[in-house]
């Protein structure tokens, strides 16, 4: 974790504080905060800290290694203008890191705590995953490779996430014109919510083009139910962060053969060998389709 998130913690606590005074007086029929909930968002935020300051040990060598057997040198050869393109770039690969981890369980299942609340407010931000920090660095890999030195494809992965903070609310409505490049509160609530329609979408960091150039947008209409297809019911920080490794588990053990095994390891979430669970494409198409 860069130096730049760290030192937004007090910004990031001030603000959580104001959106709860704001929470606890607004009448729109928004949930607010709810104590067990925050703390445990709380904890896992804190998790996250430790976990991705030591997998930093093993990211920066990997990145340091990639960037001296760059094939070109992006940096030198557009001087400032980097930084610009660094940030489109980093962008792009964050947005498949994220969808990645919605797509394949495994990768899911490091994910999945971000999204177990049912509460939508800037704590749900600081509930990050515990063991991405792990299974992310490989989806940047491209960046030290064309040129980008470790130090800055760390303060863009930094800056994506800072950007990120302010989206996890519902005090804020609909944005305008920035709705159409940017990643908004509103199209980050529909990331957020379990409606059937709202599943897999808006993966974007901080530009929303990514998801209406791949075909993950969904606009925020129909009012968004927050969490999980099925929630889970529990503040312990542990059984958030890998409550779905266990049930992969389950799963595993109880596949008649390697090609299912392999399958709920791999395929998305939701998949079955018998079609007895449906994935969130197999949902939204019966959706369509009036099925179900």
């Amino acid at each position: 974790m860069s130096n730049l998130v760290l030192y937004s913690i007090p910004a990031f606590i001030a603000l959580i504080l104001l959106e709860l005074a704001w929470a606890r007086r607004t009448r729109r029929g928004i949930k607010g905060y709810e104590t067990k909930d925050t703390f445990a968002s709380l904890a896992m935020g804190i998790i996250n800290v430790v976990v991705a300051g030591a997998a930093k040990f093993l990211s920066i060598p990997f990145f340091a290694l990639l960037y001296e057997y760059r094939f070109v040198d992006v940096v030198e050869a557009t001087g400032p203008w980097a930084w610009l393109i660094l940030l489109v770039l980093e962008d792009h690969f964050y947005y498949w890191f994220h969808r990645a981890h919605h797509e394949v369980r495994l990768l899911w299942a490091c994910h999945v705590n971000h999204h177990s609340s049912t509460h939508y407010n800037l704590s749900t931000a600081l509930r990050q995953a515990v063991l991405t920090p792990l299974t992310g660095p490989i989806f940047w890999a491209p960046l030290p490779l064309i040129g980008f030195p470790p130090w800055m494809v760390l303060t863009a992965q930094a800056w994506s996430l800072l950007y990120q903070f302010w989206l996890h609310t519902e005090a804020i409505d609909r944005l305008g014109p920035l709705e159409e490049l940017l990643n908004t509160p509103s199209h980050h609530r529909v990331h957020h919510g379990k409606n059937v329609r709202y599943l897999d979408k808006n993966h974007a960091g901080i530009f929303i083009i990514w998801d209406k150039l791949f075909g993950t947008f969904a606009r925020e209409e129909e009012r968004v139910v927050y969490g999980l297809t099925t929630d889970i019911q529990t503040y312990n920080p542990l059984r958030i962060g890998f409550h779905e490794f266990a049930a992969i588990g389950r799963d595993v053990a109880r596949a008649p053969s390697l090609g299912a095994k392999l399958g709920y390891m791999f395929m998305p979430p939701g998949w079955s060998h018998d079609g007895s669970t449906k994935t969130a494409t197999e949902l939204q198409r019966d959706l369509r389709f009036g099925r179900g």
